[in-house]
């Protein structure tokens, strides 16, 4: 009985925090320069988009749980929405590498998803939370690495529409 209250005071503090208002980043801040490694084996750095492109940053709290694979399924099955926008967009996790590449592999992830497993990044974009895993939190960044929106709403089964109607909202070239 014991064990069953602390793994569900753990399960309900755990969702919680990853609701609570995570970011003390605000909209027209430049968007903290990152440099990480995708399941592709890849870097990706925010600095190589300026001028060119914006970015959609869309941290998760943890590969393989419940809420996260639905957002990424979401991304796979309707990215063709995001895609239709001069944008690139990123699922960005604290997990060790290995982790999100096998979380990419369960989920056909055809989009790069980044590991941050120093947590630097996700302190910059003070997403870490309680659990020391990130918030569910996105980022819009324009081309010209300033964040436009911080979207803190998120909904994972309808992920890819909401960055969408998000994307044509905030006038990003289509």
């Amino acid at each position: 009985m014991k064990v069953m209250f602390v793994k569900s005071l753990f399960l309900s503090l755990f969702l919680l925090s990853s609701v609570v208002n995570a970011t003390e980043l605000k909209v027209g801040d430049m968007a903290p320069n990152f440099k990480l490694q995708a399941t592709t084996g890849d870097y990706y750095q925010l600095s190589d988009y300026r001028g060119k492109q914006a970015v959609v940053l869309a941290w998760y709290p943890m590969a393989n749980t419940r809420g996260c694979t639905i957002e990424c399924k979401s991304l796979v099955e309707k990215g063709h929405l995001i895609r239709a926008f001069n944008v690139s967009y990123f699922m960005a996790s604290v997990d060790p590498l290995d982790d999100n590449r096998d979380f990419a592999k369960k989920t056909n992830a055809d989009f790069p998803m980044l590991s941050d497993p120093s947590k630097a990044t996700a302190k910059a974009y003070d997403v870490l939370n309680l659990f020391r895993v990130a918030s569910r939190v996105t980022f819009y960044i324009d081309k010209e690495g300033k964040i436009i929106k911080i979207d803190e709403d998120i909904t994972p089964a309808t992920a890819a529409e909401d960055i969408a109607k998000n994307l044509a909202a905030l006038s990003i070239d289509d």
